[in-house]
Order: structure tokens, then sequence, then C-alpha cells
């Protein structure tokens, strides 16, 4: 009897997912199995939100294995020691993993190499699993990764993309020890409003999005009151949904819409491919810019916790601590907010976000804040965004705002973005706190600590 190790990682699911197809093609047996890492933990990632959710898609994972005749395997500690352990005890000729991008992955993939020298075990490396496109399968000519998006874009939209790859309908598992799943209700600190998580609320969400959302994401993707986003990003970051299967369904609607969300998705794979060539731009800047940044905890606080006196910046943050996730619109303004008006190092902001996010992926995450800050792959890397222009363009009647900031629930269209316009005693009552810095100065800050 032949035994194959499948070991998840970013990829909870079992529809499209090639990792575990093609694992049960080649052998009698296998053992699906999801090692709860300690190097994760110790690393500072291991955030509440993001644990909650990986409980919910761990359960929902097991579950359909067990619809088809399996069970999940849980194992806690070092990647490495587990699997070389399971595939002592079961003899096992060959371990499936989908490929990363992070410089934690690669490392993971050498130390498992590593642990399986001389077991006779092979391991085998899945590119394309976590992404529509795996990372480098298009480059420009001389170079390891696009640096701007437009020409990626061009070349990733003329790329043919793998076949989706069914469910599979019959799973054998070879036997052997498992820790209990986790349990969200285990976990403390969770946002009050996060997500359920696993692969069958990740496509109930799909099939309802491609039904009513998708025809208009063109028009309002960024009418931050509407709220007509797909939600799908912590589904994708877990890998509870395929890349490539949400390119190919939303191509096949053919919209402005569909294709105006496949571009998004898109962005995405840009931001992986950097991150595969350029794994230290997790910390550092892609493109120095000669940053003396401004250094102030009370700034830091204020913005971090939504009271900096700019409604719109504080719905975003304060969307963020209730559900684990923001609008994008509303990152990109809470971002450029901190690194350019506060003027404060975006690492700060980057962290803090995977603090929250459910949907906390290292590529994007870091990626789009450096994009913000200037300091990556924008072309413009001194543009600006003013909370108040941004909240009369995409919150004109401000429902975002007093969604989130109720202080300002009963306050006049006029003065939604202004608050700091209206009479002073008025504004007392609201409780609402004057802006943290004057958007001039705010500016002024910038270009100074940029030498413009």
């Amino acid at each position: 009897m032949s035994v194959s190790v499948v070991l998840f990682t970013s990829d909870l699911r079992l529809n499209d997912n090639p990792v575990l197809h093609t694992a049960l093609r080649e052998a009698d047996r296998i053992v699906p199995l999801f090692v709860l890492d300690d190097g994760i933990r110790k690393a500072g990632f291991d955030a509440p939100n993001r644990r909650a959710f990986l409980a919910d898609c761990l359960a929902d994972l097991d579950a359909g294995l067990r619809a088809r005749g399996g069970h999940l395997v849980v194992r806690s500690g070092d990647p490495a020691d587990r699997v070389r352990a399971v595939v002592t005890e079961t003899g096992a000729r060959r371990v499936h993993v989908a490929g990363g991008v992070s410089a934690y992955a690669a490392r993971r993939e050498s130390a498992l190499r590593e642990a399986l020298s001389g077991t006779g075990c092979a391991l085998a490396v899945h590119d394309g699993v976590l992404t529509a496109l795996a990372p480098g399968a298009v480059t420009p000519e001389g170079r390891d990764h696009y640096a701007v998006f437009t020409p990626y874009f061009n070349r990733w939209s003329s790329t043919g993309l793998r076949d989706v790859v069914a469910t599979p309908r019959k799973v054998r598992v070879a036997e052997v020890d498992s820790e209990p799943l986790p349990d969200r209700a285990d976990v403390d600190g969770v946002s009050p409003g996060l997500a359920e998580g696993g692969e069958t609320a990740g496509r109930e969400r799909l099939w309802q999005w491609l039904s009513d959302g998708l025809a208009g994401y063109e028009d309002g993707h960024d009418d931050l009151g509407g709220d007509v986003t797909s939600r799908l990003s912590p589904y994708l970051h877990f890998g509870a949904l395929s890349a490539a299967e949400l390119v190919q369904l939303a191509r096949r609607e053919g919209s402005p819409g569909a294709e105006a969300f496949v571009r998004q998705l898109a962005w995405r794979d840009f931001h992986h491919q950097v991150l595969a060539a350029r794994p230290d731009a997790a910390r550092a800047d892609y493109r120095a810019r000669g940053d003396d940044w401004h250094h102030d905890e009370a700034e830091f606080t204020a913005w971090s916790s939504g009271h900096t006196g700019y409604p719109l910046v504080d719905a975003a943050m304060r969307q963020l601590a209730h559900e684990g996730w923001i609008h994008n619109r509303g990152r990109m303004l809470a971002a450029s907010f901190l690194a350019k008006t506060l003027y404060l190092d975006w690492r700060l902001g980057a962290r803090h976000f995977l603090d929250l996010l459910v949907d906390g992926d290292l590529a994007n995450n870091q990626l789009n804040w450096q994009w913000v800050a200037g300091t990556g792959n924008d072309t413009r890397p001194n543009r600006v965004l003013n909370p108040v222009v941004q909240g009369k363009r995409f919150d004109p009647r401000g429902v975002y705002v007093r969604r989130w900031v109720p202080e300002l629930a009963g306050v006049d269209d006029k003065f939604v973005h202004e608050p700091w316009k209206l009479p002073e005693r008025e504004l007392a009552r609201t409780g609402y706190p004057e802006p943290v810095v004057d958007l001039a100065e705010g500016r002024a800050r910038f270009e100074r600590g940029r030498g413009l």
C-alpha cells in the first residue's frame, strides 16, 4: 500500500486543490496533515482573529474529508519534525505541499527537505496553488520579477491559467494519531464581528457574490457606505477558496465588474511575485526614499484606536477592530494618513494591521503598505490621500462614517467629514476629538522628512 502525505498550509480546501489532487492520484492512501506551527506563534503572526478563522477552516476541512471517508490529522510543533514523524509511522514515499513566497515559507521548505533526507521520502512542492498564476510564471526580460503593475498585468492577462481540478469523491486515509482540532471558542481576543471561516462559508459567500455583487463591482467597489466588495480576501488568504478558480468564474461572467474584480486578483498575484523575488520587502523598503520618520507614540495610539479626529480614518480603524477586516479604500486611506500625514514609519501600521486583519497576508499587507507609503511599487511615491476629499468622494452622505463613528451619527452631511467646523459647543457635545494634526502641517512634515 503506497502512502503520501499532504501537508496543508494556506490551501485549506478540497475543491481545486492540486496538492491534494496529485497525492490522491499517486497513492493508495494519504495522510491529510496540518501542523499547528510553533514558528508562526513565536514570530508573532498567530493573531487571535486569524487563529479563530483557522480553527473554522480546519473544522470545515475535517468535515469535508469525513464526508468522503477520511479525516484531518492535526499535530503541533515544528512542521519538519512532525512531517518526518508521520513519514516514519506510515512509510510514506512522498510529501506534497503548496509553494509559498515568504522567507518563512522558504525556510520551511528547506527544513522539510533536510528532515526527509535519508528517509526515502521525496518532497513535492506545488507552485501556483495559493495564487492564480505562480509567482515566477511571467517575468520581464533580464529580471526576476515585475516591479510595475501595468506591464505585469498585461502579461498576466494573456497567460493561460492551470485547469481547475475537481473536489475528490473519496479520500482514503492511512491511520495515524491526531491531536484534537483547535476550537474557535478557545481563542481569546477575537474581534466581535469576525466572519465565519472555512471552505463551506467561503463558497456560500462566493456564489452570492457572483450572483448579486460582481456585475456592479466596477461602479461600486470604492463606495464605502455601500459595502459592495466581495469580502472574499480572508478565504483567499487561508486558501479556503482558489484564486485560479475565482479568476475563471469571473471571466465567464464577462461584465465590466468582472474585469475590475479580476484586476484586483492580479494585484494579489503581483504582490506575491514581488515578495517571492524580494523576501526582505516584508520589513525593508523596496525602494528606499531616505525617509526621516517622525516619532510620536500618542499620535500612533490615536490612529490605531480610531481617534484621530478625521472621521473616515477613524471609521476604518474601528471597523478593523470590530471585524478584523477593512474595506480596501479604507485601508488605503488609513495607511496614507499614518505614513504620509502623521509621517510615522509604515512598519508600525503594517504590524498593527497584521495584529488584527483576518486576511493578514504578508505579501499583500506589507507591499500594499509600501505602495501607500511610497517606498514600494507606486509610480507616484509622493502622493498623499486627503481624508476629507476622500470622504466627500467615496462616502458623500457619511454612511460609512456614521456606521463606525456613532458620535457623528446626528451630524449634518456638510460637517460629517469636517466635524471641527461645527460650532464649538456642538462639537463638544458629540465627544469626538479635535484633529490630531492639521492636514497642512502633516503635509509639510512629510515633505521635510522626504526632503522634497
